[in-house]
């Protein structure tokens, strides 16, 4: 490999050696069904119970759910969707330009996940934007493709409007003040990462992303249309969630496993890549403010004596432990288990 990235336009004949997962560790993509049943939820529909009940259902049994008539136009995904792509068709020399392997940056092109640290290396490019207060962040962000500011500066303003409604029906479905989640988590701060996912010559072998949990409150997933790659763990098996028109992926996060008190689960899920495509994701993080406290409410710790499954803790702090391990470790929350 001698470039910093994967996305040189290059065809690989063979996948690099650094990439390739030991036996034990493959995807096994043979044995990987696909999910029927995935909750699509209609935040259109004029019955707010019936929404409440569904997203309490699909986050105890699920984790995740789609959701659809969700309020982001369509015109503003396909733009978010082809700016992406336009950026990582721009010359490597360009794209370089952006590159740091630097997690404390606020705007990078990197590459894999952690590649100082990991033994292993995931087929996947990406661009990690701050997004929020977008006044602060976007005039970092880059400048080529010309529309690229302008498109996303939209696309982040209506997710992060969708992110907040989600949360308050998260909020009722645990039987909480609507505005509950909003208000312990403050002025939540908006991650974006733009995942590129180049043509990969043996797939069996390697990962986009292994199997992980996302650190944050909520991930907000717009996935290509034509290429999937979602895999969730649904009962201790691979499963392949395939996207549904015009919907958005809705993941809870270790942040809303504990303050559930451990009623939701954060979802185990992971990408892998094609052999014959590159494939484009967009995944929004809705995250807490630095000085949030991540404490369940009393109403959820004493309906069964047990009391509050994790330690308190802020953010920051929990984001520190989660970047210094490796992506597919354990849970980390369980380093925070009372």
């Amino acid at each position: 490999m001698d470039t910093k990235v994967i996305s040189t336009g290059i065809r690989y004949s063979n996948l690099p050696e650094s990439y390739v997962r030991p036996e034990s560790e493959r995807p096994r993509l043979s044995e990987v069904s696909t999910c029927e049943n995935v909750p699509v939820i209609d935040l259109g529909c004029q019955d707010r119970t019936q929404i409440v009940r569904q997203i309490c259902d699909a986050c105890k049994d699920y984790g995740f759910f789609q959701v659809i008539n969700h309020g982001v136009s369509r015109e503003v995904t396909e733009q978010m969707l082809q700016v992406a792509f336009d950026f990582f068709r721009l010359p490597v020399e360009e794209k370089l330009k952006l590159y740091s392997d630097d997690p404390s940056k606020t705007m990078r092109l990197s590459t894999s996940f952690n590649v100082n640290k990991e033994k292993v290396h995931n087929w996947r490019d990406y661009l990690r934007l701050h997004c929020y207060p977008l006044d602060k962040y976007l005039p970092e962000w880059p400048s080529n493709p010309p529309s690229f500011k302008g498109i996303v500066r939209n696309y982040c303003i209506q997710v992060r409007q969708l992110g907040y409604r989600v949360e308050e029906f998260i909020a009722e479905s645990l039987g909480l003040e609507k505005d509950y989640i909003t208000k312990v988590l403050g002025e939540q701060g908006q991650h974006m990462a733009v995942n590129y996912y180049p043509p990969c010559p043996e797939p069996e072998l390697t990962y986009g992303l292994p199997g992980h949990t996302d650190p944050n409150a909520l991930t907000i997933l717009l996935q290509d249309l034509q290429v999937p790659g979602l895999q969730v763990l649904k009962d201790a098996k691979w499963v392949a969630v395939n996207p549904h028109p015009n919907a958005f992926v809705i993941n809870i996060g270790d942040q809303l496993q504990a303050l559930s008190n451990g009623r939701y689960k954060s979802v185990w899920h992971r990408a892998v890549v094609n052999a014959y495509k590159p494939r484009m994701s967009v995944a929004s993080f809705l995250v807490p403010s630095d000085d949030a406290v991540i404490s369940p409410p009393k109403a959820l710790t004493g309906y069964d004596g047990s009391g509050a499954l994790y330690k308190d803790f802020t953010y920051p702090e929990y984001y520190a432990k989660f970047w210094s391990r490796n992506l597919d470790q354990e849970h980390c929350l369980e380093l925070f288990k009372n």
